[in-house]
């Protein structure tokens, strides 16, 4: 189950020539690949292209039709391999990853492809998560691309255009012999418009043809002597080409007037926002109309000397918009203006913030001082910089990190971890990529190090506990999804070959959770076209672990703590692992609600469990927030006008997981906490005993009134 389904939107894949095809970007994608003629698709989830994934595991009926073999691969690598078809074989193919953490797991393979080179164009679809939204660590895709020298594509953010870099890349890849990255921001994902569409292409030959007539080319084959001659090929004849395709196929573009003595040069994934900040200084409009030139770099990889030279002559200045650092372009921008001899002053991150986001108002600003410097009159001077915000507004409203979700089965664990770590001492914990890094950030403040995907458990690896009072072994944290890609062999095996005593928590939520919810092979849900209901319990005695054991349900904080103490404290060497089961409850409320809100139209008994805090039990001592969590706990005024202190509530959000009561109870907190059962369409015998209860509780209220009043006399 993914994060939502596409099946109603994979519908306009089948559109024909001369339809309009209408929806957002990472859909327009996926038409543009089935217009290309792809042969096979792969790739890993991951943000901002996990919806490409969702979408192709939707449209399996048409792919199937098509002839185009698609695989959800067990990781980046696993993808990148894939494209070892289109070496000897003039099949085209794609795969997708989340930004540079993909490209970083897929390099090995990444790298030797582009070393011996493609028969097939090959696209490989990079989600650029780059700025203030992003999950990741701040880097870019160019650095990978010039290493290899794979060709870069930027595309201008809107449909049309991104459709047809698409079909450019799989040409531009087939013309020199070269994979193509095409790297696709955040806003581009999801940018929504329409294009004209064309008709579906089945591949000209199939992955079951092609490895029915095998075909050996040793020189594309990494290995000496063939390997010292990739690079010469690279740069004497693959580059060329590529850059005489480029330039025949105009796939970089000029807007706005074509002479000036000033100039924009612009990454293509940065046209919309440089084109609203060229408006906002009253230089352009909302159509695109700039009355700037602006060269445009859809193709940010290779540049082509002539164009820049070209575009650079005559002017006094020219502005590079390059997002993110090292300045890459701006660097070669700069060599190839002084070898064409140019005086052309080049201003870029001399003037742009060397790194972050480069937002509208960050862009506007730039271009205001720009023109200041190097066309004065041009645009009006830059309004008075509002006055900073108040200290105190700062130190009034709270920050709001990322956190887990109300219900989050992963919550439980850290308070049972916190519950352990009062009893035992502190603990060094190798956290994860996933959801369960949150317990990093309050109310848990767990987790000293995360190094990767399923890197958890060889993060802990370097921690042997010491002899004598005080040892304490490392905990590991691991989830389901990240176990399968990449911590089963590089964690687990590992830790099994060189008998780490450590202890690995593996989450298993069963989904890959926090990139959108897809199934992996633990998944507990029926699938038709993959394996899943594989549990990790047996993979790890399979890979040699001793100590094992499964809980099915972690909302059981007591026993999940009792479990853990038991992995820190056993005599028994070597790893030991905790399997901590229970359903992603945002999986599960995308999933249950539906269901519950059709049985009610339907007129049948519903019931929904929630939580709630007896405000005269409560002391105020919030403990239960603080060992949990969950965005349902708040405070409200304390009822008793004797005590001060704010008594917790719980609010509408609680979804009756019972994660709250737990932890008060393994705690030792309060009794507090109650458990209520709200039903929808109740039977005639249930509204009676309700009306029955209502009434006996209001006399039994009204009884102790009076005698309250009476004792007050």
């Amino acid at each position: 189950m993914a994060e939502r389904s596409f099946k109603r939107e994979v519908e306009q894949l089948r559109l024909g020539a001369g339809e309009t095809f209408a929806g957002e970007g990472i859909l327009a994608v996926t038409k543009a690949l089935l217009q290309a003629g792809v042969a096979y698709v792969g790739g890993y989830q991951g943000s901002p292209i996990s919806h490409l994934m969702d979408v192709f595991a939707d449209a399996d009926p048409l792919l199937r039709e098509l002839g185009v073999h698609f695989e959800s691969n067990a990781s980046e690598a696993a993808a990148a391999a894939m494209l070892a078809a289109s070496v000897n074989y003039p099949l085209r193919g794609a795969v997708a990853w989340k930004s540079v953490v993909g490209t970083n797991v897929a390099s090995d393979a990444l790298s030797n492809i582009a070393s011996g080179g493609v028969k097939g164009g090959t696209l490989i679809i990079v989600g650029e998560d780059y700025g203030e939204g992003s999950s990741i660590m701040q880097e870019r895709t160019h650095a990978f691309a010039m290493k290899s020298q794979m060709w870069l594509l930027d595309p201008r953010p809107n449909l049309p255009s991104i459709v047809d870099m698409v079909e450019a890349g799989f040409e531009l890849s087939e013309a020199s012999n070269t994979p193509v990255m095409i790297e696709l921001r955040v806003r581009a994902c999801h940018v929504t418009g329409s294009f004209v569409a064309r008709d579906n292409r089945r591949p000209p030959l199939t992955v079951g043809e092609a490895a029915a007539n095998p075909v050996r080319d040793v020189d594309r084959i990494v290995l000496p002597p063939a390997n010292f001659l990739h690079e010469r090929e690279k740069i004497e004849r693959r580059w060329p080409a590529a850059q005489r395709f480029i330039a025949e196929r105009r796939l970089n573009e000029w807007f706005g007037p074509a002479q000036d003595e000033i100039g924009i040069i612009v990454q293509g994934g940065l046209y919309n926002t440089l084109n609203r900040a060229l408006e906002l200084v009253g230089l352009s409009d909302a159509h695109g109309a700039a009355r700037v030139p602006v060269y445009c770099l859809n193709v940010t990889y290779p540049l082509l000397p002539d164009e820049v030279a070209a575009f650079c002559a005559g002017k006094r200045a020219v502005l590079i918009v390059e997002e993110g650092q090292p300045e890459f372009i701006e660097h070669e921008l700069n060599t190839l203006l002084r070898r064409a001899d140019l005086s052309t002053r080049l201003v870029g991150k001399d003037l742009l913030p060397r790194a972050g986001e480069y937002s509208g108002e960050v862009l506007r600003d730039a271009l205001l001082a720009f023109f200041a410097a190097h066309a004065p009159g041009r645009v009006a001077a830059a309004p008075p910089a509002p006055p900073p915000p108040e200290p105190e507004l700062a130190r009034t409203v709270p920050p709001r990190p990322a956190g887990f979700c109300t219900g989050c089965p992963e919550r439980p664990i850290f308070s049972a971890m916190k519950l352990v770590q009062r009893e035992l001492g502190a603990l060094h914990v190798s956290a994860d990529i996933g959801c369960h890094l949150f317990s990093i950030l309050p109310p848990f403040h767990i987790g000293n190090t995360t190094m990767g995907y399923g890197l958890g458990t060889a993060g802990a690896s370097a921690f042997k506990p010491s002899e004598g009072a005080g040892a304490r072994r490392a905990v590991a944290m691991m989830g389901d999804g990240g176990f399968w890609h990449n911590g089963l062999t590089s964690g687990i095996g590992n830790a099994v070959f060189n008998q780490d005593d450590t202890v690995t928590i593996v989450v298993d939520n069963g989904y890959s959770a926090a990139t959108g919810g897809q199934d992996i092979l633990s998944s507990r849900a029926a699938s038709a076209t993959r394996r899943t209901n594989n549990p990790i319990e047996r993979a790890l005695r399979g890979m040699g672990v001793g100590w094992a054991r499964t809980l099915t349900r972690t909302y059981d904080v007591a026993r999940m703590r009792d479990t853990l103490k038991e992995a820190l404290t056993t005599p028994e060497k070597g790893p030991k692992v905790i399997v901590a089961q229970s359903e992603c409850m945002l999986n599960k409320q995308r999933r249950v609600r539906p269901l519950l809100a059709q049985a009610a139209r339907e007129g049948k008994r519903v019931v929904r469990e929630r939580f709630g805090v007896d405000p005269d039990t409560c002391t105020g001592d919030h403990a239960c927030i603080r060992l949990s969590g969950c965005p349902s706990l708040s405070v409200k005024a304390n009822p008793d006008p004797l005590r001060h202190h704010p008594v917790t509530a719980i609010d509408d959000s609680c979804v009756g997981c019972g994660n709250c009561g737990e932890v008060a109870h393994a705690a030792v907190l309060c009794p507090s906490f109650y458990k209520a059962e709200i039903v929808t369409n109740p039977g005639r015998l249930e509204r009676l005993l309700a009306r029955w209860r209502a009434a006996l509780i209001g006399w039994i209220q009204a009884r102790d009134a009076r005698a309250l009043a009476a004792r007050a006399f």
